[in-house]
């Protein structure tokens, strides 16, 4: 899916609304390893392909394995709203008004030829009436419902947090048929999503902090390329964008089982 990019300052740090305070530069973060697999640590590399692969530190923190991991003790921190919009005023090609019809009245108003050269035109409810020769009151107009909005998840153990992005839609807007629009935001985020940018602050400068953007399941062996060292900083630092996909594919694959996410998106709609 096509996951648009907000624009975000690189420098940021956690002082900026964030939990600086927590995240300390010489805090300690044993017991909070993230375990890889022993075949990733154990693997090395022959004299053809050590240029090709690498090894991985059995201590480094793997960031997507991090994000999804239940063991640690994640805490959200400003989730907020970016834009939002939910309205019944959009236009909408008029394919979607007339399908909002009921039987009853397109068995009395069929389809014609001049009705199907405007399938695509996007128009108002009242342009779609005055079209198809009925009353605005028998078209239902539904919601447009887009959200964007950001969070920060940390660890204060690993000294790590994580900016993410989230919506309901990759689309423009989403249209839900509801009575109102409480009742429209609630249908249109029972499936919303991570997309976007990603931005990472590790304060952490005894344990390293490794993105992988991608891994061929034939093999243990990583090569060089997949692999990112995140290093300690004071700053927030953007992920490249193929490594924000890989966590944020992970990060979805898992998210049913990261109830902290849900929660606090759900509960900053309200």
């Amino acid at each position: 899916m096509d996951l648009p990019t907000l624009p975000t300052n690189r420098s940021d740090s956690l002082d900026n609304g964030d939990p600086s305070s927590i995240l300390n530069d010489n805090a300690q973060t044993s017991g909070a390893n993230i375990p890889i697999s022993d075949s990733i640590a154990s693997e090395q590399p022959n004299a053809e392909s050590e240029n090709m692969t690498q090894t991985i530190d059995p201590n480094a923190i793997i960031l997507a394995e991090a994000l999804t991991d239940k063991a640690i003790s994640w805490q959200i921190h400003n989730c907020k709203i970016i834009k939002k919009t939910v309205t019944q005023d959009l236009p909408l090609p008029f394919l979607y008004h007339y399908d909002s019809l009921d039987d009853t009245i397109k068995q009395a108003h069929p389809l014609t030829p001049e009705l199907l050269t405007q399938f695509n035109t996007p128009m108002s409810a009242q342009g779609a009436a005055n079209l198809i020769g009925i009353n605005q009151e028998l078209l239902t107009s539904p919601w447009h419902v887009k959200v964007i909005g950001s969070l920060v998840v940390f660890s204060e153990s690993l000294q790590l947090a994580v900016r993410l992005h989230w919506t309901n839609t990759g689309k423009e807007t989403q249209q839900v048929y509801t009575k109102d629009a409480a009742d429209a935001i609630t249908a249109a985020f029972k499936d919303w999503q991570f997309f976007g940018r990603m931005d990472v602050l590790y304060k952490n400068n005894k344990q390293a902090l490794i993105s992988i953007d991608e891994q061929n399941p034939s093999t243990p062996a990583l090569p060089t390329e997949s692999l990112l060292t995140i290093g300690a900083s004071n700053d927030y630092q953007q992920l490249l964008a193929t490594h924000a996909l890989a966590a944020i594919v992970k990060l979805e694959a898992d998210k049913a089982d990261l109830p902290w996410f849900d929660t606090a998106i759900l509960a900053r709609l309200k």
